[in-house]
């Protein structure tokens, strides 16, 4: 049984179900509908992977952190071979406080994903927040190409080597539409917001958080790890509209 499949938009392994990712614009985040669809299929099929890691995306964009792990750990036990790939479940940790057990997940990622700036940053916020921002800085795990714009640039940022304006830079650079990319400015407002997050200027962090969340948002995981992260910022929890 495989469940590795790829995160819209860009390859990276994920343990998303297929239906996710057929179209994050077919998906209805109308928790308590989709909650409950998930609980039945589950209560039917206990062993299914598919529905706990469905479930477990669902819980965490409802701000339902503890469950959400719960849900990722079950897929691990049912599919132990995609533990390492499940960043999913360290972002989770991250949201819950559970610091260390992101920096473990993340490290894990970097073994089977290792050219992947996101991995590398999530590391880091994780482990500033669990060892002080000096340990992450010393720790920051090393990446050689992401292709993606502007990935190096953010590697760059929490590497003490470029400025937030060279994000927004190479961000803004016009592709062959003659635009900038959104999920290149959705990206870069989002891990700017936690860059400004780990280093303590919250302000500038939640204005970043909230242009990724709003002005520029995505459709896809990423997109909505902004918003999540944009309610909690603002109301403390995600049940407000």
């Amino acid at each position: 049984m495989t469940l590795c499949l790829t995160r819209p938009s860009y390859p990276r392994i994920t343990l998303i179900a297929l239906s996710l990712l057929l179209g994050y614009s077919d998906f209805a985040y109308s928790q308590s509908t989709e909650l409950n669809s998930l609980d039945r299929q589950i209560e039917e099929n206990p062993e299914s992977a598919s529905a706990h890691q469905q479930r477990g995306v669902a819980r965490f964009m409802s701000g339902q952190f503890q469950e959400a792990i719960a849900d990722f750990d079950r897929v691990i036990e049912l599919v132990p071979e995609q533990e390492a790939h499940h960043w999913q479940r360290g972002i989770v940790y991250y949201y819950a406080e559970e610091y260390d057990k992101g920096v473990e997940q993340f490290e894990l990622h970097q073994a089977v994903n290792p050219n992947d700036v996101e991995n590398a940053i999530w590391h880091f916020i994780c482990k500033a927040k669990a060892n002080g921002l000096e340990s992450a800085q010393s720790a920051l795990i090393p990446i050689k190409h992401d292709s993606r714009v502007p990935m190096m640039e953010i590697w760059s940022l929490f590497a003490g080597t470029e400025t937030p304006e060279d994000v927004l830079q190479s961000a803004q650079r016009k592709g062959p539409s003659g635009f900038a990319s959104r999920q290149s400015m959705c990206y870069a407002h989002l891990y700017l917001g936690l860059y400004y997050e780990a280093t303590g200027q919250i302000f500038l962090s939640e204005q970043h958080i909230d242009l990724a969340a709003n002005k520029y948002s995505m459709d896809n995981y990423m997109g909505k790890v902004a918003q999540v992260h944009q309610k909690l910022n603002k109301h403390g929890n995600i049940d407000h509209p």
